[in-house]
């Protein structure tokens, strides 16, 4: 299974960190580097936050081996074309290591703050839906793109230049919704990414998407199956047990058997490979560990010591 990190950009992001920790990660071996596409946090304060795309052109021209992208980005406030745009061009320039991580947006903060409608639950995935059309139009046609939809409307519309990668960038879509999220996987995607499942769960969702992809004519082994989730990591118990007791953390006063049933990743080597081997047995192809200490590469290059080589 491929272990990858996973930052949140929205929480104290700013180019120092994020060079250091682009370094670190190749040079460590991990299989990728993805961050998330915020604004701000759903709850103040507010933060650093470095753009997206901006970070991804500064990490696509300073590697040579990691995969990368967004764990994902909105259609919500970001304009499917020019999404299309930025994403083959990243793309391009990093030799064809982009992942194009795509979603329909969620937090209403960051809407309410910068003025852009998030609206209702269904419409939300209408427009997703279309935000997706928009792009895979964009990316897999050379001939100009006539497109009429509710929220996005194309009249000739073509991409130039064309992706060097056939179709371009790979595009995943994340969550954990049977209904629509899954659906779409399975017309649009070339990546699931669960978000926070136990083995059980995750099994049962991958199990869901295989049936969909059938009834759409499509070979499930195509379509990857991944998963972003947290990890509380140390080299010893006293450190996981720190970490357990932060008072300004969200998992504050919950147990390590607790934390597992939510979908964390929790403990020493022993107890993280041990875990990663469960998710590997019930189909997850790439883990994306969310590392929130931004400055704690220390604690990177251990975890990189402790599963790198056994996975």
């Amino acid at each position: 299974m491929e272990i990858a990190i996973m930052i949140e950009g929205q929480d104290g992001l700013n180019w120092n960190r994020w060079q250091r920790l682009v370094k670190v990660v190749e040079e460590l071996g991990f299989q990728g580097l993805y961050r998330s596409d915020h604004y701000t946090n759903a709850n103040p304060p507010d933060k650093d936050s470095l753009e997206l795309w901006v970070s991804l052109t500064w990490l696509a021209s300073n590697t040579s081996r990691i995969e990368f992208g967004p764990l994902v980005s909105p259609v919500s406030f970001r304009d499917p074309t020019m999404t299309a745009r930025m994403a083959s061009a990243v793309d391009d320039l990093s030799g064809n290591r982009m992942i194009l991580g795509l979603g329909a947006g969620w937090q209403e903060r960051e809407h309410t703050h910068y003025g852009w409608d998030l609206l209702g639950v269904e419409d939300r995935f209408d427009r997703f839906e279309e935000g997706l059309e928009v792009i895979t139009n964009l990316l897999q046609n050379r001939e100009p793109v006539d497109y009429s939809g509710n929220y996005y409307r194309l009249n000739k519309a073509v991409l130039l230049p064309r992706p060097s990668r056939p179709g371009g960038p790979p595009i995943l879509i994340g969550g954990n919704g049977s209904k629509r999220t899954l659906p779409l996987v399975a017309r649009f995607a070339s990546e699931w990414n669960g978000v926070y499942l136990t083995p059980d769960q995750f099994a049962k969702l991958n199990e869901r998407l295989d049936e969909l992809l059938r009834n759409r004519n499509r070979q499930p082994e195509k379509v990857r199956r991944s998963l972003m989730t947290g990890i509380i990591f140390a080299r010893d118990w006293a450190g996981v047990e720190r970490q357990l007791k932060d008072e300004d953390s969200w998992w504050f006063d919950q147990t390590p058997e607790e934390l597992r049933q939510e979908g964390l990743i929790v403990g020493t080597s022993e107890e993280i490979g041990q875990q990663l081997q469960h998710y590997a047995a019930v189909g997850v192809q790439r883990i994306m560990l969310q590392w929130l200490d931004q400055d704690d590469l220390e604690g990177l290059e251990a975890l990189a010591e402790s599963v790198l080589t056994d996975t």
